[in-house]
């Protein structure tokens, strides 16, 4: 067996001490350069002779020392005999003399200093080493906890019994669970696939916008196989040394070699798993070497008798390196979907498990008003309703509480310090009711209208609610041409009332404008432009020229022009409603559904109210 070197653990740890020993001798001998050139020794004779010549300004006697300054500032310094006739000397010569008890100078003191002070050190040292040694260089902090562990893992194992969730935990993404249990079959019973000459997947990528509960599905898929799980976030590879990110991934393939089987989930994987070569310069080298380094450690998982799989998650699969993809490694890709209204109604119940809530609390109202919420945006929205009821000091959480909650993130809190003149509160009244209106004379292309407010809230002085019957994965050309419509009732009402038009209707604007768009360039629902699909820019990556971009173009403004004119139409031909639902807002500021359907002598859809 080669003997190891002695002191080829200090690694990083000596190389510190050796730097920091080093600065403190340059300190010290730097301050003793200085003393030395600042303090000239000159001999006794010399110094008598000064004397005589009257360049002597004064002097202090310790013993056989003498430390002097001379008439033109310079200090000095000499050792002489004891003799009482100098003083004589001293006295003739006008000398301002002085005697003390001997003692170290100036420079003897800091000598001591500095030789103390590495003394210290080098002991301290000498006794933190020694023990990182015996420790086998594990540091307080466990892996990667100390200087000495700047190579090792940062990876937190947790073991079986302390893993609680399970899929039942996870409420919705039933899709995802149902790919993950193929896993967790292998994890528990491996020899049922390798009989037959099976392969399981080494690693599997979940997919999925931040917060729709990657991390809780892998732990999931731990708890279910019994077995230990290593979390890791990509950025825990990455450091300032080059050579460390693959240190750390062998290491922790190491660790997971001697836990197996187990799971090994790396998060946010994008950090270190990016496309290589894209990028200028030479600041991805250390971020490359640790993806070839978990490339390689994937592919050699043959050599283990037990199981290691890799889970790994991100929202940016499209900059990921393909060789990471390539079968043998993350083949498998798992979309963990934003929530559909079932699932967001399970995971509502879970969060409501933790709270004190109404009895008659529907869940399904409150998860048909959140679209497009994740699991983490739902279990805020819980949480958000909870302290406001708490800063009520209710009892129970109600429907009430989760209405201010969602409109609180949605657009911001409540503006209380915004004072809008009658004026202003007129136009925001009928811009709203030019919204609202629009959608309830076309019920059969639009989402249902759920409440009408003008009270302010973030940038918005007013703000139409509608709330979909369901979850829609597909929309008609009627369905889009309608939402264009009804986004744009709320400036054709202010231009039909007041003959003036303000700046409240931007985000209208953009909103039908980016709808226009997409009917044009993605969807092929118009004639002029035929069936196929344009980008943004007219260049060569676009694929047509600057001619058909203009048509792109003028076919844009014709539908929101065409679709202005109709909202503009039917407000006209409805303006006693218009006028109705204007003045009740400026009177109660905010209208549910039910409320507005009776105002106005309307057929309710449905009674669509989350607030009774």
């Amino acid at each position: 067996m080669k003997p190891k070197k002695p002191f080829k653990s200090f690694g990083p740890m000596g190389l510190f001490v050796g730097i920091i020993v080093a600065v403190m001798l340059l300190v010290g001998l730097s301050k003793l350069t200085e003393i030395s050139q600042s303090i000239g020794q000159i001999s006794y004779k010399e110094f008598l002779d000064k004397v005589r010549d009257d360049k002597v300004k004064s002097v202090e006697v310790s013993g056989q020392f003498v430390e002097g300054k001379m008439k033109d500032g310079q200090n000095f310094q000499t050792v002489v005999a004891e003799r009482p006739s100098d003083f004589d000397l001293f006295e003739k010569h006008e000398v301002n003399y002085s005697v003390s008890v001997p003692s170290v100078s100036t420079g003897g003191w800091l000598v001591f200093m500095v030789i103390g002070l590495l003394m210290l050190l080098g002991m301290l040292s000498a006794w933190y080493l020694s023990r990182q040694m015996k420790n086998g260089g594990a540091g307080r902090g466990g892996p990667g906890g100390g200087i000495f562990n700047i190579g090792k893992s940062r990876a937190k194992m947790f073991l079986p019994a302390t893993i609680k969730e399970r899929f039942s935990s996870v409420a919705g993404a039933h899709e995802a669970k149902e790919d993950l249990k193929d896993i967790v079959d292998f994890l528990k019973d491996p020899s049922k696939y390798r009989r037959l000459g099976a392969q399981i997947t080494k690693g599997a990528l979940l997919v999925g916008e931040p917060g729709t509960g990657k991390t809780l599905l892998a732990r999931a898929v731990a708890g279910e196989a019994n077995c230990p799980f290593f979390s890791v976030s990509g950025s825990d590879f990455i450091e300032v040394f080059v050579g460390v990110g693959a240190s750390r991934v062998r290491d922790l393939f190491e660790q997971a070699k001697k836990n197996a089987p187990c799971i090994v989930f790396i998060d946010e994987i994008d950090a270190i798993g990016r496309q290589r070569g894209v990028s200028a310069g030479g600041g991805n080298e250390e971020r490359e070497q640790t993806l070839n380094q978990l490339l390689t450690e994937m592919d050699g998982f043959e050599s283990s008798k037990e199981p290691v799989i890799v889970l790994a998650a991100t929202n940016r699969a499209d900059v990921l390196d393909k060789a990471l993809l390539r079968p043998g490694r993350f083949d498998r890709r798992i979309e963990v979907p934003v929530p559909d209204l079932v699932s967001r109604q399970e995971i509502l119940k879970v969060h409501l498990k933790k709270v004190k809530a109404v009895a008659d609390l529907d869940v399904k109202k409150i998860a048909r008003g959140t679209p497009g919420f994740t699991g983490a945006d739902l279990a805020n929205l819980v949480n958000q309703a909870t302290i406001i009821a708490s800063k009520k000091n209710l009892t129970e959480v109600g429907m009430h509480e989760f209405e201010e909650a969602r409109d609180q993130i949605m657009l911001g809190k409540e503006s209380k310090t915004m004072i809008l003149t009658d004026e202003d509160k007129k136009i925001t009244a009928y811009h709203e009711a030019g919204h609202a209106l629009i959608r309830l004379l076309m019920p059969n292309e639009t989402d249902p209208l759920h409440k009408v407010t003008i009270i302010p809230r973030g940038r918005a002085l007013g703000v139409t609610h509608f709330m979909p019957e369901r979850e829609k994965y597909n929309r008609t050309k009627e369905e889009l041409l309608a939402n264009i419509a009804a986004a744009l009732g709320g400036r054709a009402a202010e231009e039909l009332v007041f003959n003036e038009l303000s700046t409240g209707a931007y985000s209208d604007f953009k909103a039908a404008t980016d709808t226009a768009r997409a009917m044009v360039c993605h969807y092929g629902m118009t004639d002029a432009l035929g069936k196929r699909v344009y980008l943004d820019t007219y260049d060569t990556k676009g694929g047509y020229s600057q001619k058909t971009f203009e048509k792109i173009d003028n076919e844009i403004t014709r539908i929101l022009d065409e679709q202005y004119d109709k909202a503009m139409q039917m407000l006209k031909d409805n303006r006693d409603k218009l006028n109705k639902l204007s003045e009740e807002l400026l009177d109660k500021e905010t209208l549910y559904a039910s409320e507005i359907y009776e105002l106005l002598g309307i057929e309710p859809r449905e009674d669509l109210r989350l607030v009774e």
